[in-house]
């Protein structure tokens, strides 16, 4: 492999993630402080455009991932080699921290004002309510003290959410499904995915979906001052955030290339399709 191929490899996974980042932990910044959405759907909506457009723009220079769980379920399904797998971590996990680290700088002192309006200390276990700009916590902070989800609910929540992605970025892309849209409507179907998936599982666990998009910024707000208020359980959320989409993609990989595809070829190769009225009939 190439030098100029891994730096490709790494700089758009890094402007990729950083944008996706940017956009979507933005939107949630403007909605905590400033109350500037009505419900979660705008918020959601926003996470999916910003995947469409961080993959629009960064599909040239990689393969616009944009998150470890889907860069970990290519490799499973051999459409990508692993010796790759290190740049486009390291992008997507550094991209997402820088990320972080711009809008604490735009925003550090409306989250300051916010914390004093109401009598949040930073740090104490209160400020998870600022914290929750970066890193993502279960039950949603956002849904007040009643909600309650366990451990083992925000995993299957997250795995199912990124089993769901994952399959869908496949079906989505994979020449042998003749359904598909074009390429060039490929992120907007993505995009819209993550927002109806957002709009499901955000209620329960802040749909994390993205280990990078997870680890990074709550990395980052641990530095920043809150401390130990940016975990969300005793294991720092790996569980939950990190282990549990790479489950879910996993699956989504194997589930695709072992079960799907291998019909969708069988379908091809048959020139078979269906009429209108549902009978089969030859192309």
């Amino acid at each position: 492999m190439k030098w100029r191929d891994i730096g490709s490899d790494f700089v758009g996974e890094f402007i990729g993630t950083f944008l996706l980042v940017f956009f979507g932990c933005g939107s949630v910044t403007v909605s905590v402080l400033y109350s500037a959405f009505s419900g979660l759907f705008e918020v959601a909506a926003i996470w999916g455009i910003g995947v469409a457009l961080a993959i629009y723009a960064t599909r040239h220079l990689s393969c616009a991932h944009l998150n470890p769980a889907v860069s970990i379920a290519m490799v499973l399904a051999k459409r990508m080699q692993i010796s790759k797998l290190a740049a486009y971590l390291a992008g997507q996990f550094l991209g997402a921290f820088v990320a972080a680290a711009v809008l604490f700088l735009l925003f550090s002192s409306s989250i300051a004002s916010f914390e004093a309006s109401q009598f949040i200390h930073r740090g104490a276990p209160e400020s998870i309510k600022t914290a929750m700009l970066f890193g993502e916590f279960y039950p949603n902070p956002g849904n007040g003290l009643s909600t309650v989800v366990s451990m083992v609910q925000a995993a299957t929540a997250e795995c199912l959410g990124t089993f769901l992605l994952v399959f869908l970025i496949f079906s989505l892309t994979e020449g042998c499904n003749v359904g598909r849209p074009d390429n060039s409507f490929a992120p907007v179907f993505i995009g819209l995915t993550v927002t109806i998936i957002i709009c499901i599982i955000a209620p329960l666990t802040q749909a994390g979906l993205n280990p990078a998009r997870d680890l990074s910024p709550r990395i980052f707000s641990y530095l920043a001052g809150w401390g130990k208020a940016s975990f969300p359980d005793n294991n720092f959320g790996l569980f939950v955030y990190g282990l549990a989409p790479i489950v879910g993609a996993s699956f989504a990989a194997i589930f695709f290339i072992k079960i799907v595809e291998p019909i969708y070829l069988t379908k091809n190769d048959s020139k078979m399709c269906c009429s209108e009225d549902g009978r089969e009939q030859d192309i």
